[in-house]
């Protein structure tokens, strides 16, 4: 493993090089060019929070303003979009690249953390937007930011941690890449982005606190809705699991490298 992550450094510059032309291929013939990383996210919440705003707006405690549920959807949304993207993006990351793995000699490692960069910088722009949006709405975050690159790190981890190891089993089982999508589908749905945890019926949450993502996307709720720190306990389990998750990959994916380019 440390072999790997030395290899990785090694070609720090093909990754952060990799990551610039991704996201340049990506709007070099757009007009709006980065907007359309934002747009389509804003778009969600946006849809959300003016269906559903008028039924749940009344139930978010200690927020006096008139746009919390838009605000609390966007909170929400910034974590989802980054873990989804990660995880969507691993899945098939090398069938995608089935040829420049057999064709070029680097390490492997590198595609997963291309697409964490990508990802990553999608995600800050949309932070950005999301800020705009809440200066205009009149709610503006305090120092509880402070919290956010660590819930960021934890997020990332447990993204990488599943989709890596699930890009790894879709080489070889190429049902993973069908079943993926409607667990994703029901994860965002188990996870309290569009509704408060408050009022979930008694009798299921401890099935909703097995989610490993709960106290991320909460975390984030906390920090930019309610400007006060996350719940370290439940964030510290979700650190561990998410560390166990990206080693348990970590230890797959280099022990499957060798047999994933006669797959592909």
């Amino acid at each position: 493993m440390l072999g790997m992550l030395l290899g990785a450094w090694r070609y720090r510059f093909f990754i952060f090089s990799s990551i610039k032309t991704e996201l340049r291929s990506k709007f070099v013939r757009s007009r709006l060019g980065g907007l359309w990383m934002i747009l389509n996210p804003l778009s969600h919440v946006l849809i959300f929070a003016f269906v559903l705003s008028a039924v749940l707006s009344a139930k978010l405690p200690g927020i006096n303003n008139p746009y919390a549920y838009a605000i609390y959807l966007m909170a929400g949304t910034l974590s989802w979009s980054l873990f989804a993207e990660i995880v969507n993006r691993c899945l098939t990351l090398f069938i995608d690249n089935g040829n420049i793995l057999k064709k070029l000699v680097f390490p492997r490692i590198a595609l997963p953390l291309i697409v964490t960069g990508s990802a990553l910088v999608n995600n800050v722009l949309l932070f950005a937007a999301i800020l705009v949006i809440f200066g205009v709405l009149g709610h503006a975050p305090g120092l509880s930011l402070l919290y956010l690159p660590l819930l960021l790190l934890v997020n990332i981890a447990l993204a990488l941690g599943i989709g890596l190891g699930l890009g790894v089993l879709n080489v070889f089982m190429r049902d993973v890449g069908q079943v993926v999508p409607v667990l994703m589908q029901l994860l965002y749905w188990f996870t309290p982005i569009v509704y408060m945890p408050t009022i979930i019926p008694a009798q299921y949450h401890s099935a909703i606190a097995l989610n490993p993502l709960l106290p991320i996307v909460t975390g984030y709720q906390e920090v930019l809705l309610y400007n006060r720190p996350p719940d370290w306990s439940a964030l510290a389990i979700a650190a561990l699991v998410a560390t166990l998750l990206l080693g348990f990959s970590m230890v797959l994916f280099r022990r499957a490298s060798p047999e994933m380019v006669d797959q592909l």
